[in-house]
């Protein structure tokens, strides 16, 4: 066993070799002059522009604004997308109302919504949240709704049995069987609105990462660009391990979340 975990650690280990091997790269062909500054800043670079920013306030103050957006996007879509899988999921009546309209959703792409979207909108915050609030339907939709509909009919043949009502069937049976596939649902919909943020942020913004990176794309500041970029991939990982989080805690009577 100790020898497992001895391999473990240094295939693990070995998986930072690649990346480090990028980034000796990158810092030596910009300090040499083979990759020139307006092209791509060396790592030295980006740290130290990451620490200016930090220090200064600028990059806390901006992240601020880009972090209420998705939150607030998040917040509508999320909450449409378990309204509506529960609607479709729950009922023939709802999926036959609901799943048509969602299904020509799923096929419609979100970034091509943006003109339309301004038009109704406006160029202000209200069309940067209902990008990633139209982004975020989905996946929680079509999971969560998976979910209700893969249900084991033993389950609710047995819940039926114990005489509990059509309610307290959806509270202590569907509801808890359909949680797995709804926190899928919720980690594609985290990773889809750090994506879509990307271009909402570019709709005529005065604050936020997208504000920097427009700013710092007209002074060719390839330094501001990489930091607000890690920046993005930051929340796209910090998203994501919430939902693990979540998952070791609601999910823990699973035996494999018990045991990893």
């Amino acid at each position: 066993m100790s020898a497992l975990k001895q391999l473990t650690r240094t295939i693990g280990g070995a998986r930072w070799l690649s990346p480090l091997l990028l980034l000796a790269v990158l810092e030596a062909g910009s300090r040499t002059g083979l990759i020139p500054e307006r092209t791509l800043a060396a790592p030295s670079k980006v740290l130290a522009t990451l620490w200016t920013m930090t220090v200064s306030g600028e990059l806390t103050a901006n992240l601020y604004v880009s972090f209420l957006r998705i939150l607030a996007g998040l917040a509508i879509g999320v909450t449409t997308g378990v309204v509506l899988a529960l609607v479709a999921g729950l009922s023939r009546q709802g999926e036959v109302a609901v799943d048509p309209l969602m299904q020509i959703k799923r096929t419609i792409p979100t970034l091509a919504l943006t003109p339309l979207f301004i038009v109704w909108f406006g160029i202000g915050e209200t069309p940067k949240i209902a990008l990633i609030a139209f982004a975020s339907i989905f996946p929680v939709y079509l999971n969560l709704y998976s979910g209700i509909r893969g249900t084991d009919l033993r389950l609710l043949e047995g819940a039926r049995s114990l005489g509990l009502s059509r309610a307290a069937q959806v509270w202590h049976v569907i509801l808890p069987g359909a949680l797995p596939a709804l926190l899928v649902g919720l980690r594609y919909s985290l990773s889809i609105s750090v994506l879509v943020l990307v271009v909402a942020e570019q709709i005529n913004a005065s604050a936020g990462l997208g504000y920097l990176i427009n700013n710092a794309r007209d002074f060719m500041r390839t330094d501001i660009i990489l930091v607000c970029l890690m920046i993005y991939a930051g929340l796209g990982l910090a998203a994501d391990g919430l939902v693990r989080l979540i998952e070791r805690r609601a999910l823990a009577w699973r035996p494999e979340i018990v045991t990893a």
